[in-house]
């Protein structure tokens, strides 16, 4: 009996008939790229005595453009701020200007188009400034994303009438 009723429940069914053609909407989103750098938070360059040198590693700076331009130049700048002890007068204070940057080959690149440091050799360095940037780092040509990391050197020319003392201050790299 239960077998007579499927029977009859499937004669009495209309069969189903798939549809000829069917839609789907589709999204998705595009992202603005952007042209960002990354350089470290804190970098201890060690220590000297008035007259001498300090000369560290700042540490890996990085560039990265996903801006995907079809021309995927820039360039990376650097400035310093003034470096003080204590109170900050004159012998607690170190000028930008008395340190020499010096940005060296890059250690990682990608993309395509040519990365050109700033200073390629420690013979090249420039003395850093508050006002005026410094070019550590240039990308020109090439097309779509791109990245380029170097670890930049530090020297610090310690002024004659220095007082001892740890001193602090900014080193900012920029990139347009």
């Amino acid at each position: 009996m239960g077998a007579t009723a499927v029977v009859t429940v499937g004669l009495g069914a209309a069969s189903a008939v798939a549809a000829p053609t069917d839609s789907t909407t589709v999204t998705f989103e595009i992202l603005a790229g952007t042209l960002d750098i990354d350089a470290p938070t804190t970098a201890d360059l060690g220590d000297g005595a008035p007259g001498g040198t300090i000369t560290g590693q700042l540490g890996p700076v990085t560039v990265t453009d996903s801006r995907g331009a079809t021309d995927a130049s820039w360039v990376a700048t650097v400035t310093a701020s003034v470096f003080q002890t204590g109170g900050g007068t004159p012998p607690e204070t170190v000028l930008p200007e008395e340190i020499d940057y010096w940005s060296g080959p890059a250690t990682a690149t990608t993309g395509t188009g040519t990365f050109t440091p700033g200073q390629a050799t420690a013979g090249d360095a420039e003395p850093l400034s508050s006002v005026t940037p410094v070019v550590a780092f240039t990308h020109t040509g090439g097309t779509g994303g791109n990245t380029a990391t170097w670890n930049p050197t530090l020297v610090v020319n310690v002024p004659l009438d220095s007082v001892a003392g740890v001193y602090t201050g900014t080193v900012t790299h920029s990139v347009a």
